[in-house]
């Protein structure tokens, strides 16, 4: 009896790429076959998204001029879409917080199944979510006047830096999840480091508005980066306060950003699975 439950749960062996690919795809699946069952997590970060598209396009844009002038509406739409790929990382926090909460990651290491699967799983489920969630804020987007002003190339350039951006974000989560002890615990920690960084930024207002000692910080943030990213990719304005690095290479310095926070967070993530997992 002792031989069959400590063998129940050591952990699986890895089995190699094709296995870990497989597995990871299982799990994907499984975490994406939860969102009919609880639509109000899709539905409330729909409406939350959509209620920043109304207040900032109809409240506050006759307020925020342009330097340089253009449509703010079109300004305001990229800044929306790298909010909300930015907050994917408290979608994947939370997810996986509620994970181990439940026991859900204790029931995975006893099967056997390749020991990367639970995270890839996650982080590659959150993508799918967020590009879902990407598709309907582009629709509203239209729908007050925003548009792409370049080819399809360009377009599906931005998306995919868009999705590339989402996933190094989820290993971000992914890490924090494993690390906080409860649910209420991960949405706070959450949004309470993901508020700075997107308002402290170019999403809803040019650089320029800042003042000189935060305009730095804002220009470099990669939230902005990559806002200006698709503001170049598609052709809408993209006001900046100074000439650098950051104005003058958005798409590259937002790459860099991108290939940092992987090579940060995915050991830790690893490492902290792993720790919890003895």
């Amino acid at each position: 009896m002792t031989t069959v439950g400590m063998s129940a749960r050591s952990p699986a062996p890895s089995g190699g790429l094709g296995r870990a690919l497989r597995d990871g795809g299982i799990v994907t699946w499984r975490n994406l076959k939860r969102i009919p069952r609880i639509p109000e997590l899709a539905i409330f970060a729909i409406l939350q998204s959509i209620m920043f598209v109304l207040l900032f396009a109809f409240v506050f844009g006759g307020a925020i001029p342009l330097p340089g002038g253009g449509d703010y509406k079109e300004f305001l739409m990229p800044g929306i879409f790298a909010q909300t790929i930015a907050f994917a990382s408290a979608t994947t926090t939370i997810g996986m917080t509620d994970d181990m909460a439940k026991g859900i990651i204790d029931r995975f290491r006893s099967l056997p199944m390749a020991r990367s699967a639970v995270l890839t799983g996650r982080t590659f489920s959150d993508v799918v979510y967020n590009g879902g969630i990407l598709i309907v804020l582009m629709l509203s987007g239209l729908a007050v006047g925003w548009v792409v002003r370049t080819g399809p190339l360009e377009f599906l350039a931005g998306v995919g830096l868009l999705l590339l951006f989402a996933f190094a974000m989820s290993w971000i989560g992914v890490w924090l999840g494993l690390s906080v002890p409860t649910v209420e615990v991960a949405q706070q920690v959450g949004f309470t480091v993901l508020f700075p960084i997107t308002f402290v930024s170019n999403v809803f207002v040019p650089t320029q508005t800042l003042p000189d000692w935060l305009r730095p910080f804002a220009e470099w943030n990669p939230v902005s980066t990559l806002t200006a990213s698709i503001r170049d990719l598609w052709g809408n304005p993209n006001p900046f306060a100074t000439t650098g690095f950051p104005a003058e290479q958005p798409i590259l310095l937002t790459l860099i950003w991108i290939a940092v926070i992987l090579a940060i967070f995915v050991p830790l993530a690893v490492r902290r699975y792993m720790a919890v997992s003895r």
